[in-house]
């Protein structure tokens, strides 16, 4: 072996016990998810580990949907960094990895996005969480994922043979940043049609316009958007928190002025940035932090 091969194989190595097996993606479903068209990386969801240190944990989690338009996933700004994030807050986090369109449309991000939660449920005492601490954050048209899973949850099936399947679905706080909310006038069109298809009916663009689907069980909600948002109208969070508003479902939002879509965890901005301290201060409310209440 020659000394270049030598450093990489050293590299490669160096990299793999980095790689510890708590960040190691796990699928969805051990034999394959439901519809899956193949069985290719594009056809099997994900969801990835990132436990909080043992010295801060709070016994609490949140799933993390990156955004992407559902054409793809910024899995590293809005996945992995997030998440890292939510571990210095001692908040065990999941990033998943979810179907995406063309190739898939609804119900199958929404399939996805239930197991993810179900997963992490029935498995908390394993992970040490709280089961009823278990919250989810999504980025754009992850937003809208996340909000579709906080609109559209059930109670899990009692007689499912796969015990997976008997578990609430239901996430207890969600975080939405920049999110797709409707399907409507005011949507982002790409992420609706590659969520929807070309020729969607009214009633599936009714569906899943979230707006539409709060009630008072939908689970209290913190909203961040900016209001020159030029790809995902501010609308969108707008009409969202309204009807959090109507249906007396507990909710905080933060409209910035000024911003980019798709900032995440803006580290290059501190007006922008400062959304994650206001989020923290907010998961502290809830009780998913150490911090104090207000």
């Amino acid at each position: 072996m020659n000394y270049r091969n030598l450093i990489f194989f050293t590299l490669v190595l160096i990299f793999v016990m980095r790689l510890t097996p708590a960040q190691t993606p796990m699928p969805l479903w051990e034999n394959g998810a439901p519809n899956a068209v193949g069985k290719e990386p594009v056809d099997t969801p994900t969801i990835t580990p990132f436990p909080a240190p043992k010295e801060t944990a709070t016994s609490s989690a949140i799933i993390v949907f990156p955004g992407g338009g559902y054409s793809h996933l910024s899995d590293i700004k809005e996945g992995s960094d997030v998440a890292k994030w939510l571990n210095t807050l001692g908040i065990t986090a999941f990033v998943v990895k979810y179907r995406l369109g063309m190739r898939y449309h609804q119900p199958n991000q929404l399939l996805d996005a239930a197991r993810a939660m179900r997963i992490v449920r029935s498995r908390s005492k394993e992970w040490n969480i709280d089961a009823n601490r278990i919250g989810i954050l999504g980025f754009s048209a992850g937003g809208h994922l996340a909000s579709s899973l906080g609109t559209h949850f059930d109670a899990g099936a009692a007689e499912a043979k796969d015990e997976i399947d008997r578990v609430s679905s239901r996430p207890d706080l969600m975080i939405l940043i920049y999110p797709v909310i409707t399907m409507g006038e005011l949507t982002h069109g790409g992420s609706k049609l590659n969520l929807l298809g070309p020729n969607p009916t009214t009633e599936l663009v009714k569906l899943y316009s979230n707006e539409l689907q709060v009630t008072k069980d939908t689970p209290p909600t913190f909203l961040v958007h900016s209001a020159a948002d030029p790809a995902v109208p501010v609308e969108n969070s707008l009409m969202f928190a309204d009807a959090l508003r109507k249906a007396k479902a507990p909710f905080e939002m933060h409209i910035y002025e000024q911003g980019p879509h798709g900032f995440g965890l803006a580290p290059t901005n501190p007006v922008l940035a400062s959304w994650t301290n206001r989020c923290a201060d907010w998961l502290g409310v809830r009780g998913f932090t150490k911090a104090k209440a207000r």
